[in-house]
């Protein structure tokens, strides 16, 4: 199974801007113009390393290795959003969805708040960030329509839109399941929401994106076309969306895929590990260019294997 991929976004103490003459005032840099980078490490067997030191790591600069201010590996504040794909092909599958979910919010930490969200023939988010595990489950449906769409993009977005203003509060993570490809937005007064501009949004505000992609059949029979279209159809018409992996992996979160009938709880729960078991890298950015600029992570151990997010866009004094 692929292991997830896991990277975000946390509060750093302000730094101070250098090479400044004696008699002027130090400029403050906002929390948020550091650039921070979430980190996990496994080793060839996929279990987490959480023993290393910030000697151990190099950040890259669009290929220039920058020196690293803030390194932390203790576990930091989250805001997460967990949304649930509701579609037709879904049907029977709420007790799982339901047990999956407990699970998955019973390893909140402390100072952790989540909202549970579900897309199928609308998308229904939770009302507010809470720790508070009954009322984060009394968001799941009790039916799921036979016919319902898969507006998986847009809910993403929706999501992505109820974090706070401010990303140096909490990291932002949203952590999406779907058995199915995105139908497009559920009515035309919405925006169809493409995975680019999902991985754009994600880049710019600190969003992490994790996604479970579920392989199974639904009860309702669909009509395949004929010649290498159709054969097109049957091969992917029980795999979830493509771009899933993409946009978890460019993001700095992670995806995996489970069959049916394998163990959704377990794959939320190592979303959870994962989340708090990271490394905590910061540096300034070289340049304040607005641009976005790659980043690579590398770990000097061997054995072991980093990831990371792959971009930010930097500060601009414009």
């Amino acid at each position: 199974m692929t292991r997830f991929v896991v990277c975000g976004v946390l509060a750093v103490s302000v730094w101070f801007a250098a090479g400044m003459a004696a008699q002027e005032q130090p400029v403050i840099r906002s929390r948020s113009e550091i650039v921070r980078v979430f980190v996990t490490v496994t080793d060839r067997d996929g279990h987490l390393v959480t023993n290393l030191v910030q000697n151990d790591f190099e950040a890259r600069d669009d290929g220039k290795p920058q020196p690293i201010g803030v390194f932390d590996n203790s576990p930091k504040p989250i805001e997460l959003i967990t949304l649930l794909d509701v579609s037709g092909s879904m049907q029977g599958n709420l007790p799982l969805l339901r047990a999956a979910s407990e699970q998955l919010f019973m390893r909140l930490g402390a100072d952790d708040t989540a909202r549970l969200g579900t897309f199928g023939r609308s998308i229904d988010i939770g009302p507010e960030f809470t720790h508070d595990v009954s009322a984060l489950m009394s968001s799941l449906p009790r039916e799921i329509a036979p016919d319902a769409p898969t507006p998986l993009w847009t809910a993403v977005g929706e999501a992505m839109n109820l974090f706070k203003d401010d990303p140096a509060e909490k990291r932002r993570i949203v952590l999406v399941l779907t058995d199915g490809q995105d139908s497009g937005p559920t009515s035309l007064k919405k925006k169809w929401v493409s995975p680019a501009e999902v991985i754009d949004r994600a880049r710019a505000e600190d969003v992490m994106i994790y996604a479970v992609g579920m392989q199974s059949r639904s009860g309702q029979p669909r009509q395949i076309g004929l010649g290498a279209e159709g054969l097109k159809q049957a091969l992917s018409q029980d795999l979830p969306d493509p771009a899933l992996a993409k946009v978890a992996e460019e993001s700095g979160g992670g995806y995996t895929e489970i069959r049916y009938g394998q163990d959704l709880a377990g794959a939320f729960t190592r979303v959870a590990d994962e989340i708090h078991s990271q490394y905590l890298l910061g540096y300034t950015p070289p340049k304040r260019d607005g641009k976005v600029h790659h980043i690579d992570v590398r770990v000097s151990k061997s054995g072991v294997k980093p990831r990371a997010r792959k971009s930010y866009v930097a500060p601009s004094d414009k």
